[in-house]
Formats: C-alpha cells, structure tokens, sequence
C-alpha cells in the first residue's frame, strides 16, 4: 500500500463572535473561495461535499485529486467533515471547533489528508519515485501554506 499523509492543527483567537465565526467555516464557498488549490468544492446528494484540490509537487509536479466528505458533527461549537462513507482512496478531515472568550473568539482547525494507493503509479506515474515520505512532506506543506493563507483571508472577513 503506498500511502501519502499530511495532518495540520492551528488555533486563532479572533475579534468576531463564536456564531459568525461557527457561520463562516461551515458555509464550503468560503473554502473554495479563499483558500489556494481548492478549485471548488460541489454538493451531491446525501449531503455529500466533493472537494477537488490542485497541488504542485516536486518531482511529480501538479496533482488533483477529488475528496468526498460528509458532516460527521454539527455543533455549535464544532464542525466536522469526514471521508463520506465507502471512500478508499482520497480521505481529508476537517475540524473546526468555537469557544466564546468575550469579545473573541478561539479558533481551533484540523485538517488532515491521506491518499492510499494500492501502487504508487495510480497516483502519479513518477510517485514511486519520489516515495511515500517526499511526497507526505511535501503535502504537509502545500497543507501548511494552503490553510494559512486560508486563515489570513478569513481573519480579514470575520474582523470587520
């Protein structure tokens, strides 16, 4: 099994209301809008969220790949979305949780991703090459940069 993983944990503490910002991460345009290499995000039925991402690798250069999520929890304080039930190749969490402190607001993300092949040619015919733990690094900070950038776009929107 050829796996390529990559796990990202951030906490903010916002000038906005733990509603507009619970709000804010739930609505997936916002996603698509604001963070880099998410070209868009489609809903399907069963409350399926298909999320297409574009990443540039080295070696292998650019990479899609669609991942198929479903809202695990739906809190107040917290969001999740997780690999929609039968899902084997293309796995990505996403956690967003709210904690009311005042006038701010504590911002907990997680996001994590896994790509499973049975071989590494079916994700990209130089993968074997590149190996399981150049690829997960550099996935690790495409995710980095992708959610940071994120999260600057969305402090813009949330602080007004």
């Amino acid at each position: 099994m050829f796996q390529v993983r990559a796990a990202l944990s951030e906490q903010v503490e916002w000038r906005t209301s733990a509603e507009a910002a619970r709000a804010f991460f739930d609505d997936l345009r916002n996603f698509a809008e604001l963070m880099p290499g998410v070209e868009r995000i489609s809903s399907e039925a069963g409350g399926i969220a298909r999320w297409l991402i574009r990443a540039e690798v080295p070696i292998v250069g650019a990479i899609r790949q669609a991942f198929a999520v479903s809202k695990a929890v739906d809190e107040p304080a917290r969001i999740e979305w997780a690999p929609a039930a039968g899902e084997s190749k293309n796995f990505l969490r996403y956690v967003a949780t709210f904690e009311p402190r005042g006038a701010t607001t504590r911002i907990r993300i997680e996001q994590r991703v896994e790509l499973r092949r049975t071989h590494a040619r079916e994700l990209h015919t130089l993968a074997g090459l590149a190996g399981e733990s150049r690829l997960s690094a550099a996935l690790q900070k495409g995710v980095a940069e992708m959610l940071h950038s994120f999260l600057q776009r969305a402090r813009t929107r949330l602080e007004k």
